[in-house]
């Protein structure tokens, strides 16, 4: 019984440990994306709709999206980091 205790701790905190860098993550790239916004494309809070961070599924940095909703812009944008030039670039505009 004590061996099972340890081992679903173990799996609990593995399991919690993952979800804490996902949602880290999303966070930072939120933060640096809106940051981006504000002092790089001058765009004003209130003309921010939604700044939605979610993950992509796509390869490396990619896979941290930001999806950008600008107040009456009919496109959709989609941000992400590039951790080697430390800088945000537009994945894509729809």
């Amino acid at each position: 019984m004590k061996k099972f205790v340890i081992f679903l701790g173990i799996v609990i905190l593995i399991g919690l440990s993952i979800f804490g860098y996902i949602e880290t993550k999303k966070y930072l790239v939120k933060n640096d994306v809106h940051t981006y916004l504000l002092k790089e494309k001058n765009i004003k809070e209130a003309d921010i709709e939604v700044l939605d961070p979610f993950v992509a599924n796509l390869d490396g940095d990619k896979n941290w999206l930001v999806y950008v909703k600008i107040k009456n812009d009919p496109k959709k944008y989609y941000y992400y980091k590039n951790s080697d030039t430390d800088r945000i670039l537009l994945e894509s505009a729809e």
